[in-house]
């Protein structure tokens, strides 16, 4: 048998880990990756200038980005468990950089989306790392308070990068905000390197690739259906074939996993109430906050035709109550229960869009805050206990599995969001821009992009205004009636009564130990403890 060692005799063997460096560190690199699914918005208008992107063009600018991260989300939390999450980490940040470092160099717009797409490979290894390692290296009294800070990072850090990129775009080009993602992630590699220990299961399940390709087949499929229906029409047959092809591949994906004893991602985690209620809240809430953000800073630039910095510090309003409110959901949750503060959030997060969706061309600026503070509180709320109810539901030798759903719902989110609202805002702007008069070259030239209509001039300006203001309106009604319809599904789910030996037929003990209970919901998956080393 192999040697054993007490436990004093193998703590002592390695430098004790530092908690609050290791979540400064996580935090940073969490932060770089999330900032950078909003922040290039800000630089849309001079994108859409300086590479003459039409406007699906600038969707997947922004979307190549969100799509592939939300794809490899679930096989890049796998390699995280199988190999080590300061290893992803590592990786993860090192592609990151190096993808940033390549994008100032192009001003073709497809090139350009090609960048982003490798940012969304390193970003996937990254995210799932961050809060794995956490919950996998924190004690569990700290765990909690670790969680919150990193909800509220993940949480603030879009309308981060948004401010930051309006300070950048003051002075610079938008080249300059993928210098700043190279500087980022350099601080956070050596963070890494010097303070984040090694974390792993010891009995790591084995890598499913075929799942991988199922799941990222997919959603690939899905989301781009979705952001080239305005070219070829919502009731076009490339159009319904696509959604339902990658409608079929994601089920595929859920049937395939059924059968596996080690699948990335066990459907019958969704057994459990609190699991199903916070996966499909986080991906809700997103789905509205970076649709919203993709839509409002054209509103801002283009409509308003305010500069880039005024554009971003207009958002602050939204992060200024956001980062308090995460922090509060937790003493709320503690004395009003979890489904009180949680659906009050979602609600808020509808009100906030909805408000935001009577916007005219002539809005003054309060009106705009009016919408950003109970959006920015309704995101603060209901984040961070639909964080806690993910990360709980699982032992601790699945943490990194919690981690990556935690975050494909999030991303996930992020890239429907992005795709169907900026799909809805592309769709309006075409159909109600009417040019009568205006030479047939000039008018389709003047429907690819609002960007494009402001470079006519001319007649074309105040129709292309009204006709974008028309396409915002419905998408921001959409995005609140997703959010409301998000609270409704909470609602529902955390009113039913769950125990984890409904599911497998062993006794209930009565334990409320939340491992114990998602022990049974992945009875497919062994558990088995992790490890930390440097």
């Amino acid at each position: 048998m192999p040697a054993t060692h007490p436990p004093e005799a193998r703590s002592s063997a390695r430098p004790p880990v530092r908690h609050g460096l290791v979540l400064v560190v996580t935090c940073l690199a969490l932060g770089a990756v999330v900032a950078a699914m909003s922040s290039l918005n800000v630089g849309l208008p001079l994108i859409a200038r300086d590479t003459h992107a039409s406007q699906t063009q600038l969707s997947w600018i922004i979307d190549a980005y969100s799509l592939v991260f939300a794809s490899l989300l679930l096989p890049a939390g796998t390699l995280g468990d199988r190999f080590g999450r300061r290893r992803a980490l590592l990786v993860g940040l090192t592609v990151f950089g190096a993808a940033s470092a390549c994008a100032p160099f192009t001003s073709d717009p497809d090139v350009l989306i090609g960048c982003r797409a490798v940012l969304g490979v390193g970003a996937a290894l990254v995210m799932p790392a961050t809060l794995s390692t956490i919950t996998g290296t924190f004690p569990r009294e700290q765990r909690a308070r670790g969680v919150g800070v990193w909800a509220a990072v993940a949480g603030g850090s879009a309308v981060i990068g948004v401010l930051v990129s309006g300070i950048l775009l003051e002075f610079w080009s938008w080249e300059a905000i993928f210098v700043f993602n190279v500087v980022v992630a350099a601080v956070a590699l050596v963070g890494t390197l010097l303070y984040v220990p090694e974390s792993a299961d010891d009995n790591p399940p084995k890598v499913d690739v075929t799942g991988a390709v199922l799941v990222v087949a997919g959603l690939a499929v899905l989301v781009y259906s979705v952001i080239e229906a305005p070219v070829h029409g919502w009731s076009a047959a490339r159009t319904l074939g696509g959604i339902a092809a990658g409608l079929v591949l994601v089920a595929g994906f859920a049937g395939w996993s059924l059968r596996r004893r080690d699948p990335l991602l066990d459907p019958r985690l969704f057994r459990n109430p609190r699991f199903a209620a916070a996966s499909l809240s986080i991906m809700l809430q997103f789905f509205g906050f970076f649709g919203y953000i993709f839509v409002m800073m054209q509103y801002l630039q283009m409509i308003r035709e305010d500069s880039a910095l005024i554009a971003a510090l207009s958002l602050l309003p939204m992060a200024v109550v956001m980062v308090p409110s995460a922090r509060l959901a937790p003493r709320l949750t503690a004395r009003l229960g979890i489904r009180g503060p949680w659906v009050t959030g979602l609600v808020l997060v509808a009100v906030g869009l909805a408000t935001l969706a009577q916007l005219t061309e002539d809005s003054p600026y309060a009106f705009v805050a009016a919408g950003l503070v109970p959006l920015g509180i309704g995101m603060g709320i209901a984040t961070t206990p639909a964080t806690t109810a993910i990360t709980d539901a699982l032992p601790k030798a699945l943490q990194n599995v919690g981690s990556a759903m935690n975050d494909l719902s999030r991303e996930l989110g992020g890239a429907l969001g992005i795709a169907v609202l900026g799909s809805v805002l592309s769709t309006g702007y075409r159909e109600n821009l009417e040019l009568p008069g205006i030479p047939e070259h000039m008018a389709e030239a003047a429907r690819s992009s609002f960007a494009a209509a402001t470079a006519i001039g001319g007649p074309v300006v105040d129709p292309a205004r009204s006709a974008f203001i028309d396409g915002l309106h419905g998408a921001l009604l959409g995005g609140a009636g997703v959010a409301l319809v998000g609270a409704v599904v909470v609602f529902v789910l955390l009113g039913r009564p769950h125990h984890a030996a409904q599911d497998t037929g062993t006794p209930d003990t009565g334990t409320e130990d939340p491992g114990a209970e998602a022990t049974g919901a992945v009875r497919s998956i062994p558990s088995a403890g992790s490890r930390t080393h440097r």
